[in-house]
């Protein structure tokens, strides 16, 4: 029974456009967990017992806090599903945010110059490189998409981003500096010998790897001097689009219903399903800080901040 419980929840997790991948496993887990012991419901004893083999705090957590979820839709139909206890009951979290760098503007030039002199550098890898970290600087896009892009995806409106983490597609306007920077990548593209349609392609002609493009941009961060040496934090590629949205509210007029406007519009910029979503990125800086603090001071002094 709980096979087909799983089966059906899975389904509507899909028809609401979930990808529900590391739930699905998870689940599936659970679940063969559960029927061992035959159980057809499920037990709250039997989720903390199987979140309980997991090797982490946190995997513990969340095996908890997923199945929970299940059991709560389950028990909607069938009180016979027994909801087990919030994720605190196996221990208090311990999720840390790591704070984002925010790139100055001379760092992400120094990315894109050490990229440029990439070897070997006759081919196209130092010009892709070069600006694949730019265009990641100048739209906040995420690498995935960035490296899904097609040539046809390029118009004269702006960049197509298709079917992406939330299953929604935009549109991309992009600055006329930055599409000039990809113009002339695109004329570079158009010599290279290849069948493949994907816009950003290494000197093989195929695309380059996500797992490829990650080391190239830590050997140029360490070689600038952004990092330090292997199994050191410093700077993330997803750093850039953090970068984008808090240098993009800085430039926001210093007025509540600007900011506001400028809220929504970034967070259907860069892709996100809700405008709470964008607030993660929002990081504070001395500008902003500087903004904040005038707001403040004009609101006590009465005024409409």
């Amino acid at each position: 029974m709980l096979s087909q419980d799983l089966a059906r929840y899975v389904e509507l997790q899909h028809r609401l456009g979930f990808k529900f991948r590391v739930q699905h496993t998870l689940f599936k887990s659970f679940v063969a967990f559960a029927e061992r012991h035959d159980d057809r419901h499920v037990r709250a004893a039997r989720v903390l017992e199987w979140a309980r083999l997991a090797p982490s705090p946190q995997q513990r957590r969340n095996r908890l806090l997923t199945v929970r979820r299940f059991a709560l839709a389950l028990s909607a139909e069938d009180r016979r599903h027994e909801i087990p206890p919030p994720a605190d009951a196996l221990g208090g979290g311990i999720f840390e945010r790591r704070l984002p760098h925010i790139y100055a503007a001379d760092e992400i030039a120094a990315l894109m110059q050490a990229a440029a002199r990439l070897k070997p550098s006759d081919s196209i890898r130092p010009l892709m490189y070069e600006t694949l970290f730019g265009l990641l600087a100048a739209t906040g896009m995420r690498i995935s998409e960035a490296l899904a892009l097609q040539l046809y995806d390029v118009t004269a409106d702006g960049l197509i981003i298709r079917q992406t983490k939330f299953q929604k597609s935009r549109l991309l306007p992009l600055h006329p500096t930055t599409r000039g920077a990809l113009d002339r990548y695109l004329a570079a593209r158009r010599r290279v010998g290849t069948l493949n349609s994907a816009l950003f392609v290494s000197a093989t002609g195929a695309p380059p790897a996500y797992s490829t493009v990650i080391a190239v941009f830590l050997r140029l961060t360490r070689v600038i001097g952004l990092r330090g040496e292997p199994g050191l934090r410093g700077p993330r590629i997803h750093d850039l689009r953090h970068t984008f949205a808090v240098r993009s509210l800085e430039r926001c007029q210093n007025d509540r219903n600007a900011v506001g406007r400028h809220i929504v519009a970034l967070s259907t910029y860069l892709g996100h399903a809700h405008v709470t979503d964008t607030y993660w990125y929002l990081q504070a800086t001395p500008i902003l800080m500087r903004q904040i603090a005038a707001a403040g001071e004009a609101l006590h002094q009465g005024a409409v901040a």
